[in-house]
């Protein structure tokens, strides 16, 4: 087929549908990936290649290359190309951004690119499960390694790309939850040596890994604000600023303070279903044990 003195040529693109093969003159506008001894790849077995990011539409993006064919999808003799987004942390719950692209590939005997793009005007899909799209079988590596195609010249190649966002979507609030099945009891000892001479209104404990966060018992010794006449000893998390935004961690624990005299725990107090939130809205439970009888002592917390 030829639209206005461009030659468009259908192939199979990665998912339903076709993609539209055609020429250009122009240079892709958003990025430009030029790949010296390409051969190299190859030699080292490297089976995925990443671009640097760079920016399109108002979001992030890379080019990906299997320079022998996506293996996971069964892709040989083959060169798969896809375009992905990344850095989508930072993106609102629910996202989704449907977006039109092109992928280039210089022809450098006659100075044009050659591109495949969507046959789907309306652009595909990228969202949280979904952030990479684009073409399984690219170009074959018998046409690509055959100098007289241009393509690859002296072992050096030029790829691009072009990004056109058509739509976004943020659903608002999402939630995922996820259960720890057969979750390993864990105990963490806190000794704490001359205890009358604590000066912080917070002592803190070392810091321990339990189920894939951090955490750590804080003791006030004279009370949190507004408690007076009780030992305050909370759980809790030690770095809740890494976690993303809306996180909650549902913990069973059991906080002690060791009766030194008659060897046993004393002041134990259960807590369950207890819940933690980020730092943007951190929640812990205070534990109070009355100060009555308590002198310099060494005292041993789990």
């Amino acid at each position: 087929m030829v639209v206005g003195g461009t030659q468009l040529v259908r192939t199979q693109a990665s998912q339903c549908g076709g993609a539209l093969r055609s020429t250009s003159e122009a240079p892709p506008a958003h990025y430009i990936l030029n790949i010296q001894q390409f051969s190299s790849l190859t030699k080292h077995d490297v089976q995925r290649y990443e671009s640097i990011e760079f920016e399109a539409g108002g979001y992030k993006w890379k080019l990906v290359i299997h320079p022998n064919g996506n293996k996971s999808k069964n892709v040989v003799e083959f060169l798969s190309v896809y375009l992905a987004m990344v850095d989508t942390i930072s993106l609102a719950p629910g996202w989704e951004v449907h977006a039109a692209f092109r992928i280039f590939l210089l022809d450098q005997n006659n100075d044009n690119y050659l591109k495949l793009e969507d046959e789907r005007t309306n652009g595909r899909r990228f969202h949280r499960l979904r952030t990479e799209w684009g073409f399984d079988q690219f170009m074959s590596r018998r046409e690509f390694d055959d100098p007289k195609n241009g393509y690859l010249v002296g072992d050096n190649c030029v790829f691009g790309a072009e990004v056109f966002v058509c739509k976004e979507t943020g659903k608002g609030k999402t939630e995922s939850l996820e259960m720890v099945k057969d979750a390993v009891a864990y105990k963490h000892t806190w000794r704490i040596s001359n205890y009358s001479k604590i000066n912080a209104d917070c002592e803190t404990s070392n810091v321990f890994n339990v189920g894939g966060h951090k955490w750590k018992i804080q003791l006030y010794h004279n009370g949190k604000p507004g408690i007076d006449g009780c030992i305050s000893l909370t759980l809790a998390l030690a770095e809740p600023e890494n976690l993303p935004f809306g996180t909650k961690i549902l913990a069973e624990f059991t906080i002690r303070m060791l009766d030194q005299l008659n060897s046993r725990n004393h002041f134990g107090k259960d807590e369950s279903g207890c819940l933690y939130k980020n730092a943007k809205g951190k929640e812990t439970v205070n534990h109070l044990l009355r100060v009555d009888g308590i002198k310099d002592m060494v005292g041993v917390l789990d």
